[in-house]
């Protein structure tokens, strides 16, 4: 099943497709115990089945399940099954994935898709990315690195935040200098998922080096509704020691 969506994916490239898949919402956020509904619309499609995949950050695509509305029965990948996930139509068009209770592991974006026998092309809609939280949520472990002694002692430089042992993939980071937000000179890496299922990301501030003002740098992650921070000053950036 994977290769066929490589394929797939690889042929969207070349083929223009007369449908449009549409998903509802882009982003939805929950604690755990609720109930995720993604909504899919198959355009000019119909009588046709909708795909749905799972995509965790850095990781690879899952299938989840394909229903139709005719279907009395939802057919599930390996891993997948009722009642934690299910699917519903209400016309040939207008499909719904419902994820039941749940749980940080959900924390994915999820696609449909659907294929346009008008042009022999599979359709992807744009995706929801479905973020789940909770009071249980570990903080991530923040270390902010210092610029190297060679790098200072020329024109540019960067501070470098690592956030790992995340418990989900998507984190918003943000750079403070001196408590006010920056974002010229900034790049955040996608998150990437270790083999104890737990998330790291890296995030770069560039600088013009060290100078005599003494500035705070502050690496700010949001994950979920809770935001964790680590600060360094400027005159910290002169030692190499931890």
């Amino acid at each position: 099943m994977l290769g066929t969506l490589c394929s797939l994916l690889a042929a969207l490239t070349c083929v223009s497709a007369v449908t449009v898949v549409t998903q509802q919402p882009s982003v939805v956020t929950l604690t755990r115990g609720e109930t995720a509904s993604i909504d899919c619309n198959l355009g000019s499609v119909s009588d046709m089945m909708a795909f749905w995949y799972k995509q965790i950050p850095g990781g690879l695509p899952q299938f989840v399940l394909f229903f139709h509305h005719y279907f009395t029965d939802v057919t599930y990948g390996s891993g997948f099954s009722s009642p934690h996930f299910t699917s519903t139509c209400n016309s040939v068009s207008d499909c719904r994935l419902i994820i039941n209770n749940v749980e940080e592991g959900d924390s994915a974006v999820y696609h449909c898709f659907t294929m346009d026998t008008t042009v022999n092309a599979t359709v992807f809609g744009g995706g929801t990315k479905v973020i789940v939280t909770g009071s249980s949520l570990p903080p991530p472990v923040l270390t902010v690195y210092r610029p190297s002694t060679n790098p200072l002692s020329s024109s540019h430089a960067a501070l470098v935040c690592l956030a790992r042992q995340m418990s989900i993939g998507f984190a918003e980071v943000n750079w403070l200098i001196n408590g006010s937000p920056v974002t010229e000179g900034t790049w955040t890496s996608t998150a990437v998922q270790h083999p104890d299922k737990t998330f790291q990301l890296s995030s770069y501030l560039s600088l013009p080096g060290c100078d005599s003002e003494d500035r705070s740098y502050t690496c700010k992650v949001t994950v979920g509704s809770s935001s964790f921070e680590k600060t360094m000053r400027m005159s910290e950036c002169r030692n190499t020691d931890e």
